[in-house]
């Protein structure tokens, strides 16, 4: 799927909702529980509730990793019943793996061939040989660790010597691909620091957690981050999934989950003419 695609399905659902698949057996409705795969029928359950109002999903990989040989085979079933019943949703796998380009290689295959995955996020740290592989992929994305939500990311991404690390990430990598496979990740908790970024990277998307659980304000990150085609995935995960603990959580979800797409389409309507 590349960007222009992306935009056409963000204009028709008037919606660049993003929702986490961060499934923790322990969190899920105890009524699951009977079922053979209880992390697979939360999802499917949560997909069948929410579909129309966002244009992707993200499975968080060490949910499922955790799980063992169980959690992937989870993880698999979650990826074909996107595939097939919902084709024209953004599948990301947040797995931020980041090593040597042969090690990048097999991993590339293994999200992209082996699963299916739309896009795949990435840890920089080890240079453009560790990111390349990624992007040798037809119509397939790398999502660059940039400008992080947690707390620690000043640890790092704040040293500044001429100029932020994080900038640094941003201004060397783009130049690695383009704006139909190369998107960053930057935290909506940092939202100011979007119109920064906007000026090394207009036109690329940009994956944005922290709306939600974490604070981060969505007409904040609309105000400093969108561009004319819109350039954003705004992603929430605990907010939507655990809304509710009952039988009934999928109804409650789909509520939350439609109270940011209805937010959503009036910044739309605000910022892209």
């Amino acid at each position: 799927m590349n960007s222009k695609i992306l935009f056409q399905n963000i204009k028709k659902k008037k919606s660049f909702l993003c929702i986490g698949l961060d499934t923790d057996i322990n969190k899920i409705p105890e009524s699951l529980h009977k079922y053979q795969d209880p992390v697979f029928e939360f999802n499917k359950q949560i997909i069948d509730a929410t579909h129309d109002l966002c244009v992707a999903y993200k499975p968080n990989i060490a949910f499922y990793e955790q799980g063992g040989a169980n959690g992937w085979l989870s993880l698999e079933k979650t990826v074909s019943y996107v595939k097939i019943k919902h084709p024209d949703i953004f599948l990301i796998a947040d797995a931020k793996r980041g090593d040597i380009g042969n090690t990048c290689n097999m991993y590339a295959k293994a999200f992209f061939e082996n699963m299916n995955f739309d896009a795949i996020t990435v840890a920089p740290y080890m240079g453009e040989d560790s990111v390349k592989p990624f992007l040798l992929y037809k119509d397939k994305w790398a999502i660059l660790l940039a400008l992080t939500s947690n707390k620690s990311a000043s640890d790092f991404q704040f040293d500044n010597i001429e100029t932020n690390l994080y900038e640094k990430v941003i201004s060397k990598s783009k130049k690695w691909g383009t704006e139909d496979n190369l998107m960053y990740v930057v935290g909506a908790t940092k939202a100011e620091m979007l119109e920064d970024i906007r000026k090394i990277i207009p036109d690329n998307f940009l994956l944005v957690p922290g709306v939600g659980a974490q604070g981060g304000s969505l007409s904040e990150v609309a105000k400093y981050g969108m561009n004319k085609k819109c350039g954003l995935l705004v992603n929430s995960s605990r907010s939507i999934l655990y809304a509710d603990n009952s039988a009934n959580f999928a109804k409650y979800s789909r509520e939350k989950a439609s109270e940011l797409k209805s937010e959503m389409e009036e910044l739309l309507q605000e910022y892209i003419k």
